[in-house]
């Protein structure tokens, strides 16, 4: 009696500490789940770095070395990115100033827009062409509203900023001690789970892998082929368009929304043939990498459906955000491979009874037949006398 209750006692207390526990990290367990999410995915790159020649297994250097690397990977871009648009800022202050003062007149090729070129040409002059019309169309901008969305934004920026660094301090230490993790987290899975909880951790493991290398190698690669195409095609800043669709490339069929207006936007200024061939060139791209290349990479290596991949990976983005793009696909890797265990633990159990009523029907039969070779026997026996 005594023992059940400490048992009781220590369960209910071990509930409590683990509810105040993630009541206290709440705000940082998106975090958290990044920097497992980045780890797990460069595990393999960090096991090369400490066996390389240079390093010879200095544990902590290593996570210094490939936790920086990845922190410039992705603050460099961001970077350049945010001055670029600071730059486009002022200089877009300064258009609007003068708008104010002397209206915004139509861009030339507005009015070459098939079928309704003149219209949009009367009503930009209507809206924006008149100084008085413009300043009162551009009103807000003396309201205050902008300073304040500028404020928020840089509010944001900077509680992303920080956050980011936060995530990289924590994958560092999950690189320094990553062996030992994983080893208590394999030993909890047995101990409550038994041999299929760490089959499904291991599992859950190779589908975080396969879907942020088919998200962020195909959509890195999508990237670069249309950045070449918007570079040919004579677009100004390609490889700021080419990193956007980048971006927007992680997501599924996401990427049509900037190569298409960049064809939109070669249209417009007449140049018929380059945005007609960005146009095809990018659903050509679009098409064999979210078709072909991005379900063998991701459904492939834990053999997922895609409809399951596709499914997991825009539920993910609604219910978690960004981070849903790889929690998704993993939650349904890990669903398809219980189901599919459920599915062969149904079939050996049906398997059994009829290898069993097989077993027994054996010695019935050779039973009957030993009968029958006795009878027989007897009959010749009795034709003798």
């Amino acid at each position: 009696m005594t023992n059940n209750m400490e048992v009781k006692a220590r369960l209910i207390g071990g509930f409590i500490l683990l509810l105040l526990g993630s009541w206290v990290l709440h705000s940082f367990l998106a975090l958290l789940v990044w920097a497992v999410v980045l780890a797990i995915t460069t595990w393999p790159i960090y096991q090369r770095l400490l066996d390389s020649s240079t390093l010879h297994g200095k544990v902590t250097w290593g996570a210094l070395l490939l936790t920086l690397l990845i922190g410039a990977v992705i603050l460099v871009p961001l970077g350049y990115g945010l001055s670029r648009l600071l730059d486009e800022a002022q200089s877009l202050g300064q258009i609007l100033t003068e708008a104010q003062q002397v209206g915004i007149p139509p861009p030339a090729w507005l009015e070459t827009i098939p079928m309704i070129g003149h219209w949009a040409k009367d009503t930009w002059i209507k809206a924006l062409g008149d100084p008085v019309v413009a300043n009162e169309s551009l009103h807000w901008l003396g309201t205050g509203g902008a300073i304040t969305y500028t404020k928020d934004f840089a509010s944001q920026l900077l509680h992303r900023f920080f956050g980011f660094l936060l995530t990289l301090v924590v994958l560092f230490f999950v690189y320094q001690h990553g062996t030992s993790l994983s080893q208590y987290v394999l030993a909890s899975n047995r101990k409550l789970f038994g041999k299929t909880g760490v089959s499904y951790a291991i599992h859950a493991t190779a589908a975080i892998r396969a879907t942020v290398n088919g998200l962020v190698l195909v959509g890195l690669g999508e990237g670069l082929l249309l950045g070449v195409g918007y570079a040919l095609a004579g677009l100004s800043h390609p490889a700021m368009l080419g990193a956007l669709t980048g971006v927007f490339a992680m997501i599924p069929f996401a990427a049509k929304l900037i190569f298409s207006a960049c064809a939109l936007v070669l249209v417009a200024e007449g140049h018929m043939a380059a945005g007609s061939s960005l146009f095809i060139f990018g659903v050509v791209v679009i098409l064999l990498a979210d078709n072909y290349v991005r379900p063998r990479l991701i459904g492939g290596a834990v053999k997922l459906p895609f409809i399951w991949t596709l499914l997991g990976i825009f539920g993910g983005l609604e219910n978690f955000g960004l981070l849903g793009l790889f929690l998704g696909p993993t939650l349904m890797a890990v669903l398809i491979s219980i189901w599919r265990d459920w599915v062969a633990d149904m079939d050996n159990a049906k398997s059994i009874p009829s290898k069993l009523s097989t077993q027994d029907k054996a010695p019935q039969e050779t039973q009957h037949k030993d009968e029958q070779a006795a009878s027989s026997s007897l009959i010749e026996f009795d034709d003798g006398q």
